[in-house]
């Protein structure tokens, strides 16, 4: 079984925040950051 990865409040925000840019797509945005994209839309 695989251990959760946790991340930090800032990367949240800031993944977050890296999805409401313009013409960037949440998939697009969590595969470049490097999690999964059903995690990233939540």
């Amino acid at each position: 079984m695989t251990q959760r990865r946790k991340s930090s409040a800032e990367f949240k925000r800031e993944a977050v925040a890296l999805t409401r840019q313009p013409g960037v797509s949440c998939r697009q945005m969590a595969l470049e950051i490097g999690v999964n994209p059903n995690v990233l839309s939540r």
